[in-house]
């Protein structure tokens, strides 16, 4: 029931615009969330994570959606490329957390974490999925960001379809990486 609901929401969502409301330049909000990493439990620090590099952190509505699947087995198999421009990749719901393990391993390729992102961490980036009519589901919006190690956000980008997600977060780290020399 609750697997129908989800995708219900999913759906009303697509006519939706794309934007993300937590522009370039603002400061990404701190958050320390549980989550899984290759089928074990897992601790996410954003801060700890930035110490390292830039951080892809990528809002996604639920594990075990078809969407879901696809952006993070694209995520895995990007990855060596994000960590050769020196960033971290950190998925994020709200929807069915209690998956995260298994999803880690299966769709993740065990290759980087997945954390629950609270409702403090939702409302902070501003990623709670919005049905059509403007109100609110119990879902986050599939929405990416590329942050500094300074904590300021470099980029941001919404839209339901995975499609673009990989592509452009990697393009927004690459430019990072260059303009630093």
């Amino acid at each position: 029931m609750r697997a129908r609901l989800l995708l219900a929401a999913l759906a009303l969502s697509l006519g939706m615009p794309a934007t993300a409301a937590l522009a370039p330049g603002a400061q990404a909000p701190d958050f320390t969330a549980n989550g899984a990493m290759a089928g074990k439990p897992f601790s996410v620090h954003l801060r700890d994570a930035l110490k390292k590099g830039p951080v892809v952190l990528y809002f996604f509505p639920a594990a075990f959606t078809q969407g879901c699947n696809i952006e993070a087995a694209a995520f895995a198999a990007a990855l060596p490329d994000f960590q050769k421009a020196g960033a971290t990749v950190i998925g994020m719901t709200a929807g069915n957390v209690d998956q995260l393990q298994r999803f880690s391993s299966e769709h993740c390729a065990g290759k980087f974490a997945v954390a629950a992102a609270s409702p403090d961490v939702i409302k902070g980036y501003d990623v709670l999925l919005k049905k059509p009519d403007g109100t609110a589901t119990n879902i986050t919006s599939r929405t990416s960001f590329v942050i500094a190690p300074n904590g300021r956000v470099l980029f941001a980008h919404t839209d339901m379809s995975p499609g673009d997600h990989i592509r452009m977060t990697l393009d927004a780290v690459r430019k990072y990486r260059a303009r630093k020399g």
